[in-house]
């Protein structure tokens, strides 16, 4: 069953107008993080310095791409909805609740870190995100979260297990650390 019926180039919803401004509020937002997350995770990949450079590298760049996979779902489910989705980089960087980082060098554990905190948020994102469909009964859009939280999970613990191994290359023998809170992944 389609949600919108097209009428003179405009979409009119088949769900009641609130409905469809907090779900496409809550899809609209979770977009531009999720632009957000893509293009620091890119940054990273494009500055990774050694050590770190040849093993980092690969893993950042499909991450990216598994980021960016999801980008067109969204907006297009916000259009089907009847709803308005990002417009400009602008709109994104209003929008956006993960923090840029602009700084000119960074060392590979803090991108890794930094990223392994982004892709814990962006999974908290998603659930509270999910929880909006589910209140407003779009049980369609609610569908995508499951995989999207398991993938967003799944990059936390590929990085925290790349900053571990990242860590004991570089720390004198017999020296441990443990996972800084911040990469911690927890669910709920």
């Amino acid at each position: 069953m389609s949600l919108s019926i097209y009428t003179s180039h405009r979409v009119r919803s088949l769900f009641p107008g609130d409905a469809v401004a907090e779900v496409s509020a809550a899809l609209t937002t979770l977009l531009a993080d999720t632009f957000a997350l893509y293009l620091k995770t890119k940054s990273f990949h494009w500055h990774m310095a050694a050590p770190g450079f040849g093993g980092f590298q690969p893993m950042l760049d499909e991450q990216a791409e598994q980021i960016l996979s999801i980008t067109d779902i969204i907006a297009e489910r916000i259009r089907e909805l009847g709803g308005t989705s990002l417009h400009s980089i602008g709109h994104i960087g209003r929008l956006q609740r993960l923090a840029d980082n602009d700084a000119d060098f960074l060392t590979p554990a803090e991108m890794l870190t930094e990223l392994a905190s982004d892709n814990r948020q962006i999974a908290s994102f998603l659930r509270s995100t999910r929880d909006v469909c589910d209140v407003h009964r779009d049980f369609e859009t609610a569908n995508y979260f499951e995989t999207w939280i398991d993938e967003a999970e799944g990059r936390t613990w590929f990085l925290i297990e790349a900053w571990r191994a990242h860590v004991r290359t570089i720390l004198p023998t017999g020296v441990t650390t443990r996972v800084p809170n911040t990469m911690i992944l927890s669910k709920g």
